[in-house]
């Protein structure tokens, strides 16, 4: 970047460029040593990354500021000038990708190395750029035609169960019935056990635990909608046997705060618990009989493992994507093992990584192991006590 006079943009000067309403903007993410931000264009779906010093560029193109104007705000900050070659490689990029108002939008690609990205977590999950390839043959259907607009009806139904004032009690009532969980594991261990052995409310607390996973996916949209987020699909996939709903938040990346992003990943395992709190409350006063009972006991342990195994730090759950956000980086398990790589080889390049690169790819690294440890030992105390009862 060659130091120029103001207004040497050949022309360009006073060309006050705007973005086009549909392109999102994110925070600043660490990707490797680097921080980068992510541009989407939610027209075509159409994603990829920039550096700070283009980014800084790129947000104060709001059709009042002249390319003059930019760069003089942009001298200021970064001590030099942008000359006429470089603003027109930026605005030529702009443009192609058709991200400026005036320019035809362009069809999303996934070529070069900057081009679409995401935070990792792989489909299946509520979030992500890229959208299913749908159809019966290719195990995905969508179940709405606007799944927004869906959206947004449940959010101004039960919309409302986000109060402070709610929630908080909600919350309460969970930690209290996980506490319940925890003490009573043995007892709850022998109820799943004997679960297993009658088809009858087998099915039953399958159907369930199905149904939960459902309200999980559809709680992710319900508060990512309350932050304006926007929900692009709501639909069934499938592994057979497995049949999964998904619902696809098309731009939780974009969220405007870092905690509303942590609020939407946490939405589904806090409804899964959520779900079981009137099964508890069955199990604990209800005057059942000891089949019904037990039943109850297992669905209260099954869905607390599965709430709880979703909000493990390992793509693409939804931990990971807290996780992620904690961190504030963009493909995290994939940056942390090309960092840990070059730190056990003692690779200059490790050193090259900024202190908070290295303290958020050691952190993750460390919260996976630990939770992978807790996991294994839960298992063994798991078997060990079924073995022995």
């Amino acid at each position: 970047m060659s130091a120029a006079p103001p207004g040497a943009v050949e022309g360009l000067a006073e060309y006050r460029p705007e973005l086009r309403p549909e392109v999102l903007l994110s925070d600043a993410m660490l990707h490797g040593a680097a921080t980068v931000h992510l541009i989407k264009d939610t027209a075509s779906g159409g994603s990829f990354r920039v550096g700070p010093k283009e980014h800084f560029l790129i947000v104060r193109m709001d059709g009042r500021r002249s390319l003059a104007e930019i760069g003089e705000e942009y001298a200021r900050e970064y001590g030099r000038r942008l000359d006429a070659a470089r603003w027109q490689q930026i605005l030529r990029m702009l443009g192609t990708r058709g991200l400026l108002a005036g320019a035809p939008a362009r069809p999303a690609t996934a070529t070069g190395p900057g081009a679409r990205t995401g935070d990792g977590a792989g489909a299946g999950a509520f979030g992500g750029d890229g959208r299913p390839a749908r159809g019966v043959l290719r195990g995905s259907v969508r179940l709405v035609a606007d799944a927004d607009a869906t959206t947004d009806r449940l959010h101004r139904a039960v919309g409302f169960l986000l109060a402070p004032g709610l929630l908080v009690p909600l919350l309460a009532l969970v930690l209290a019935m996980e506490v319940v969980v925890a003490l009573r594991a043995g007892e709850l261990l022998i109820h799943t056990r004997e679960l297993f052995t009658n088809p009858v409310l087998l099915t039953g607390a399958a159907t369930l635990l199905w149904f939960s996973t459902a309200l999980h996916e559809l709680a992710h949209g319900v508060v990512a909608r309350h932050y304006g987020g926007t929900v692009a699909e709501i639909g069934l996939r499938w592994r057979l046997p497995v049949v999964i709903m998904y619902c696809t938040v098309g731009n939780y990346l974009y969220l405007g705060s870092r905690w509303q992003r942590i609020q939407t990943a946490l939405a589904g395992a806090v409804m899964n618990l959520l779900f079981l709190l009137p099964f508890c409350a069955l199990w604990l006063f209800a005057p059942l009989d000891a089949a019904t009972h037990h039943a109850l006991g297992a669905l209260l342990l099954l869905g607390s493992v599965q709430a709880l195994a979703m909000l493990v730090p390992l793509p693409p759950l939804d931990g990971y994507r807290i996780a992620s956000q904690l961190c504030g980086a963009t493909e995290l398990a994939a940056s942390t093992g090309v960092y840990l790589r070059l730190a056990a080889r003692r690779d200059p390049a490790a050193g090259d990584y900024p202190r908070h690169a290295r303290t958020a790819y050691r952190a993750y690294a460390l919260s996976a192991v630990l939770a992978l440890a807790g996991i294994l030992a839960a298992a063994v105390a798991a078997a060990h006590h079924l073995l022995t009862v």
